[in-house]
């Protein structure tokens, strides 16, 4: 495979995985085929910015749509964006955006559609960061629920 497609790939798995926190450099290279250090100088020379510096412009994309339309709380929009730490997430927004998350919001809301109620963002987005898991990992199957499991009932008489 090319080295331009391999780099492809691993964009399209940062594009599609945004929202997951534990993807990391390691994580995106391993898309490529790459070592980290190697596939970090090739995509910067393929698209003019590292792969941190491009997910977390994705991220912040994705968190001032979620701050026009949705009615979340800026931590809420944090974690669904793939950020774990909140101070983190503002200052990466306000060098990007010139305005802290809650500005750009002020600012912002109420151009275009209504808010979006809070509980269905969450829905949409898949819920809360600590039921997601790594790309890379398989989520393990749910054990059974209570009162799934089929016991036969405990009839005495059979035994009479």
């Amino acid at each position: 495979m090319d080295k331009v497609r391999q780099i492809r790939l691993a964009k399209d798995a940062m594009d599609r995985d945004w929202a997951d926190p534990e993807l990391d450099l390691g994580a995106v290279a391993a898309h490529a085929g790459y070592s980290r250090y190697h596939f970090l100088r090739a995509f910067k020379e393929a698209y003019g910015e590292t792969p941190g510096q491009y997910l977390t412009h994705r991220r912040i994309e994705r968190a001032e749509e979620m701050l026009r339309a949705a009615d979340l709380s800026v931590t809420e929009i944090c974690h669904l964006v793939g950020f774990s730490s909140l101070g983190t997430f503002s200052a990466r927004f306000k060098t990007r955006t010139g305005l802290t998350p809650s500005e750009y919001r002020s600012k912002n809301v109420g151009r275009g559609a209504a808010l979006i109620p809070g509980c269905y963002a969450m829905l949409w987005a898949g819920g809360f960061p600590a039921a997601r898991t790594a790309t890379s990992k398989k989520r393990p199957d749910p054990g059974a629920a209570y009162g799934d499991r089929q016991e036969p009932p405990d009839d005495r008489r059979a035994e009479s």
